[in-house]
């Protein structure tokens, strides 16, 4: 079994590019950067669809963590300073030559010095940690369990056995890299208002569906057609194959809701960020049918009132509104002139 090498680095703003450059031209095969300042100009960014409530934002360390993975061979030696080979680039453009431990901490502490001449580096190489394959393979499974959203509404990772109850609806879905494994309060929040409100042959549109588990409790609900949008290539891609795992009948595709291939719907969901709610409500009204409901989530609490004022300004009436550790999610009813 394959193992690596992980070296943590603490260092500045101004530096962490030149290092990572450096790291990965000496042979890493990855590089993982957590920058404070890029995190919050991330978020920060006109037009971002990026969230991240302010307890996080407060805990963010402005020191630049760096990470470097190198492979380690050969198999079968335990890690330490002394034994253990690791695959690097001695100079630029070299082939990678298997070299020990030691002396890839030597080398690394010694470009570390150079650099520092001329760049605050901070604290610089902290130290390693032997990462097995089975750790990134396998290990992170044990965080996800099968989850029940409602009486019936039942989440079951694909790697674990479930017997369902005779009147339970089961979703089979895997953590990916889009958002919605039925873990958050707002995806749970969707669920429960869907497993109310979704009627046989309804038209339902996903707004940023992202792995697609509401679209796909929509169609195990027994709605007629649901169509899933993303913004996002890769979230319809995940959506896609998460719909194709669950056996159901959901047209995915890139776009907002502008691209929305029906005149109208019966119930529309969006699950993404208040903003983004508050900015796509006037075009709500227009694309439900009589009587159509909206669900909308993904809203601190703290922004709920923005979004309701917003959404009544759009012609939508508030039903219900339910909250679950700082988070909204609300139906509301176009209103008919």
């Amino acid at each position: 079994m394959m193992r690596w090498l992980a070296l943590d680095f603490a260092t500045t703003h101004e530096a962490a590019d030149l290092l990572v450059d450096y790291l990965s031209g000496l042979g890493a095969e990855g590089v993982e950067v957590q920058d404070a300042r890029e995190i919050r100009a991330l978020l920060f960014a006109p037009g971002s669809l990026h969230y991240a409530d302010s307890d996080f934002l407060d805990e963010l360390d402005e020191t630049v963590r760096v990470c470097a993975y190198f492979v380690e061979f050969p198999e079968g030696v335990r890690c330490n300073r002394d034994s253990g080979l690791f695959a690097a680039e001695l100079y630029d453009n070299a082939p990678k030559t298997f070299i020990p431990l030691k002396n890839l901490e030597a080398m690394i502490r010694d470009r570390i010095r150079d650099f520092s001449r001329f760049l605050d580096l901070g604290a610089g190489y902290l130290g390693f940690r032997e990462i097995h394959e089975e750790d990134w393979a396998e290990n992170w499974k044990k965080h996800y369990q099968t989850i029940h959203l409602t009486d019936r509404l039942v989440i079951n990772p694909s790697w674990l056995d479930y017997s369902p109850a005779p009147d339970e609806i089961v979703v089979s879905l895997d953590p990916g890299s889009a958002f919605g494994t039925g873990t958050h309060e707002t995806t749970a929040l969707c669920a429960e208002f869907l497993d109310e409100l979704v009627e046989s042959e309804d038209r339902v549109l996903d707004l940023g569906t992202g792995s697609g588990i509401l679209a796909i409790i929509a169609a195990k609900l027994d709605a007629g057609l649901i169509e899933a949008i993303d913004i996002d290539p890769l979230a319809v891609e995940v959506a896609k194959a998460n719909c194709a795992q669950n056996g159901v009948q959901v047209h995915c595709h890139a776009g907002e809701i502008g691209d929305a291939l029906c005149e109208t719907y019966d119930l529309i969901v969006a699950n993404i960020i208040a903003d983004v709610i508050a900015a796509i409500a006037p075009s709500i009204p227009g694309r439900l049918a009589k009587d159509g409901l909206f669900i909308a989530s993904g809203i601190i609490k703290d922004k709920f009132s923005y979004v309701e004022t917003a959404a009544r300004q759009a012609g939508l009436e508030l039903l219900v509104q339910r909250e679950r550790s700082g988070w909204c999610a609300a139906v509301f009813r176009r209103v008919d002139c």
